[in-house]
């Protein structure tokens, strides 16, 4: 039986390729288990130090799977109940992950795959490709995390005029409106996002880990216990061989070498 999410492994990088081009990577059940799955088992894999989601075929992803659905035999809406369960938990599982998560955006980002794409930390997207939540023109609302990533990265306004209008999102605009990191030519942003996970790989996982833990919740903390979290933070990362790397590497004027081969 054919793996509808391939983990593939490249040295310290790990790649997850949704794997159904037929339907364009749309989510059913299984997929969505697989997902949860391999990110479970990555956020504890020491070997892996930078994963990348992407999409095998034409589309990074389609979003839920509405045939599926309409078919699932308890209907449509005890489907989406236990859809998003298994979806939000692989979103948490990438949000809460200390090391940095790329996707690859190689076509269609649309519903659960522009959510899922927002929960991720870095987007690199193909030039042809286009984003749209299309939950709306549904009779939806937003899941997978996007009611809380859209605003945090374009604002309130923004993301109101994404939800109510439900325009298609062309790259460039992407871009411009700060929802991908780059853009790249077409049949290159796994290319792009492995590079740059690479890159990433180099960088002390500990110090990423909690720079992304206390950025992301700095949204829902007060000052006072973000200065808490931060003093912590930064106590935990002292101790720790990658902060004590750095120094020595400050002092002795020199790169830190925090992945040892």
């Amino acid at each position: 039986m054919t793996e509808s999410v391939q983990l593939i492994k490249d040295g310290h990088i790990t790649k997850l390729l949704l794997n159904r081009p037929e339907v364009y990577n749309s989510i059913d059940l299984d997929l969505v288990q697989r997902l949860q799955e391999r990110l479970l088992y990555l956020a504890m894999d020491n070997t892996s130090r930078a994963v990348v989601i992407s999409g095998n075929g034409k589309a990074f992803c389609a979003g839920g799977d509405l045939k599926w659905m309409l078919n699932f035999p308890r209907g449509t809406s005890a489907a989406l109940h236990e859809l998003s369960a298994r979806l939000h938990q692989s979103v948490l599982e990438i949000r809460r992950m200390k090391k940095p998560v790329i996707a690859a955006i190689n076509g269609i980002a649309v519903g659960a795959g522009f959510s899922l794409a927002l929960a991720c930390d870095f987007r690199i997207m193909a030039r042809s490709a286009f984003l749209q939540q299309a939950y709306t023109s549904a009779g939806l609302c937003l899941d997978g995390g996007g009611s809380f990533t859209l605003p945090r990265i374009v604002g309130l306004a923004r993301a109101l005029e994404i939800v109510a209008f439900d325009q298609r999102i062309p790259a460039e605009q992407a871009l411009a409106w700060g929802l991908v990191t780059q853009v790249v030519d077409d049949g290159l942003a796994l290319e792009e996002a492995v590079k740059i996970a690479r890159q990433l790989a180099q960088v002390s996982m500990n110090s990423f880990g909690w720079s992304k833990k206390l950025l992301t919740d700095s949204f829902h903390t007060s000052f006072e216990a973000q200065l808490e979290r931060e003093r912590e933070g930064i106590r935990s990362c002292a101790a720790h061989p990658d902060g004590q790397e750095g120094i020595r590497a400050f002092i002795e004027k020199r790169k830190p070498v925090f992945n040892p081969e």
